[in-house]
């Protein structure tokens, strides 16, 4: 897999990324290669090829109570996506994706296929939106300094549930009482919904990809349009970060992608 752009990031992308917490990289990889990877994607969500995960085991607000439920077969992501087809595991360790990341995180980098490694699906009707939270919630990595890398298969805009990004929240100090029991942010409370004002949605277009901290407040809506939205989402970590030993985190293989 080729992408459309030299490695590099610049010292302004650099800097964004270290203030922002994340960093958008627009038509990164060709039409042709997501077009593939969005073909394998709905012919495995056709065949239900497991494992998937369903709204209904995610039980967030609005999902169907139970499989059998109406709409409780509706697929929020598609798992192992790495083992799953080769057009995944070509971008996962693209060089050039590979040498951005190195830039970012300073050395030696590590694909974990414990967290993410999926393509994520935002289904009509029964798509759940997903409330403000980081990533880190529920990884376990000595340092929150790991990087999740989500490629847009087509276009995604806050209609159809895309992203949205608290900048600069990968450096906030957040008290213990701001987050529920999920380690979501709580609407309820006041300086949240602070927070929830700066809020920014980030429309992508085929082939964007957005590099983003494990520490990043982010969240998404319901898809209010016909058409299923679909995201290949990788983590990546330094090699002097590895997993606790363990963990969830641990479970399954870590890549060394870089000398």
């Amino acid at each position: 897999m080729s992408t459309n752009t030299s490695p590099a990031l610049s010292a302004a992308q650099i800097d964004a990324f270290e203030k922002d917490g994340y960093l958008v990289l627009p038509r990164l990889v060709p039409a042709a290669d997501c077009e593939l990877m969005a073909a394998t994607a709905n012919a495995h969500l056709a065949q239900a090829v497991a494992p998937l995960e369903y709204e209904s085991e995610v039980g967030y607000a609005g999902a169907p109570k139970s499989l059998d439920s109406a709409g409780g077969r509706t697929a929020r992501r598609l798992r192992n996506a790495y083992q799953r087809d080769g057009s995944y595991r070509a971008w996962a360790t693209n060089p050039q994706l590979v040498a951005m990341l190195e830039l970012l995180l300073g050395e030696a980098v590590c694909l974990t296929l414990s967290h993410h490694n999926c393509v994520m699906t935002k289904h009509p009707h029964f798509g759940t939106a997903t409330g403000w939270h980081r990533d880190i919630r529920y990884w376990s990595f000595p340092r929150n300094e790991l990087i999740s890398v989500w490629l847009a298969l087509d276009s995604e805009n806050a209609n159809n549930g895309g992203l949205r990004f608290i900048p600069g929240s990968h450096r906030f100090d957040i008290k213990p009482e701001q987050m529920d029991q999920l380690d979501f942010l709580r609407p309820e409370v006041a300086a949240n919904q602070a927070l929830f004002a700066q809020g920014k949605s980030v429309e992508l277009q085929q082939g964007d990809v957005v590099f983003f901290h494990s520490g990043l407040f982010h969240a998404a809506g319901r898809n209010n349009t016909d058409t299923v939205k679909e995201s290949v989402v990788f983590a990546y970590h330094g090699k002097s970060n590895p997993p606790v030993p363990g963990s969830r985190s641990a479970a399954s293989e870590d890549i060394l992608l870089s000398s």
